[in-house]
């Protein structure tokens, strides 16, 4: 396997800096290019002389100072804003792009890696929930190849690989079912900040934990596996696995059922992509199947988690649906982790957001820029109405 050469955008998130531990244990097989961060100015300096990166941006502009000065003296070219990353990632020198940007940010670097034909190790769920058809037929004429980062799709990418060309009677997404799996409706509707944010398994960014309480991100990936598998909606199912020990499966028409196993450990899935189609050794914890004891799973509630009933029914609408359902959810938990609504109250800014937006029914790039704007904005405008009628 030849040296292969990284960018990470957004490596100061949780994705990114678990990127990084795999890159620590390979740096003979991987070299790190390009480091992008929003932020984290500190945290960024010292990825970029650790790994001695070739290049960093930080996306924002007032801390660009800070950075150039301090990796000055380690000869680490600097830049600043979003252009700056959607230039770069389309650089000869680099090899893969690790899109872990959250939200819909994560869009237009995405794009401009993919028209520069790069291989995308996609972490960036909303990438191909704002705009999956755009994204995927773009891929496909720009010979980019995507290959999946999150657990759950890495799992069903790694089950294809062992029976191609079957036909697919369904896909199963596992979900933990989160910190409220055993709470009643009543229970969760109170739910905190703080308790939102305890997530029993998975160690994640506050965003993406928030999004597992209410079971959104399930819904995301319900939509982000119909564009990379090819499937349609009514074949992806979602089952709770509150071990988190199968991270998916994939159903067959035979019926045989193959399922992709390992402990919640994110570095398994960015260690794949980053070496497909070869595996390396990680030094994680490995499965004692005899210490396992048991595994569980249930359907999950969809009066207590309404979130998977918006993503189906966006599927199922089509067009920029989608993109309209995922501007309101990043709007709404931006919210509620201020305090300014309750937990019920994100899922209820989402409804009425699809409920009164503009469709379109092809949409094209442009058109999906304008609809996140707009439905953000719409969101922002039901949040002020929900919050004036509310203390927390």
């Amino acid at each position: 396997m030849d040296k292969r050469r990284i960018a990470i955008l957004g490596s100061t998130g949780s994705i990114g800096r678990q990127a990084l531990d795999v890159i620590r244990q390979h740096r003979d097989l991987f070299e790190v290019e390009l480091l992008t961060a929003n932020n984290s100015s500190d945290l960024l300096i010292r990825q970029a002389i650790e790994f001695d990166a070739n290049a960093v941006v930080i996306c924002n502009e007032a801390k660009y100072e800070e950075v150039s000065k301090a990796l000055k003296p380690h000869y680490i070219k600097v830049f600043a804003g979003m252009k700056s990353v959607c230039d770069l990632v389309t650089g000869d020198n680099i090899d893969i792009v690790l899109t872990s940007m959250v939200g819909f940010s994560g869009l237009s670097s995405t794009v401009a890696a993919v028209k520069a034909g790069k291989t995308i190790a996609l972490a960036n769920k909303e990438t191909l929930v704002a705009a999956g058809q755009i994204v995927m037929d773009l891929a496909a004429k720009c010979h980019a190849r995507i290959l999946p980062v999150d657990s759950e799709h890495s799992a069903i990418f790694q089950c294809l690989m062992g029976s191609a060309g079957a036909d697919i009677e369904k896909i199963h997404l596992t979900a933990s079912g989160g910190p409220f799996r055993t709470w009643t409706r009543e229970q969760i509707a109170g739910a905190t900040r703080a308790q939102a944010l305890n997530h029993p398994n998975w160690s994640m960014g506050s965003k993406i934990t928030i999004d597992s309480a209410t079971m959104m991100n399930k819904g995301l990936e319900i939509i982000e596996a119909r564009w990379l598998f090819g499937t349609p909606g009514e074949k992806i199912n979602v089952v709770v696995h509150p071990e988190s020990v199968i991270h998916s499966m994939v159903e067959y028409a035979d019926g045989s059922v193959i399922a992709q196993m390992g402990h919640p450990d994110m570095r398994e899935a960015i260690q794949f992509a980053f070496s497909y189609p070869f595996r390396l050794p990680l030094d994680n914890r490995k499965l004692n199947f005899a210490e396992l004891g048991g595994m569980s799973f249930f359907a999950p509630d969809p009066e207590k988690f309404p979130a998977l009933r918006l993503a189906y029914d966006s599927l199922s609408k089509g067009g920029n649906m989608a993109c309209i359902m995922n501007a309101a959810n990043e709007a709404a938990v931006a919210a509620f982790l201020q305090e300014r609504i309750g937990f019920y109250d994100i899922t209820d800014v989402v409804a009425e957001c699809m409920a009164g937006a503009d469709f379109a029914a092809e949409p094209d790039l442009d058109t999906i820029f304008r609809t996140n704007e707009a439905s953000y904005a719409k969101a922002a405008g039901i949040i002020d109405r929900i919050a004036g009628r509310k203390s927390f």
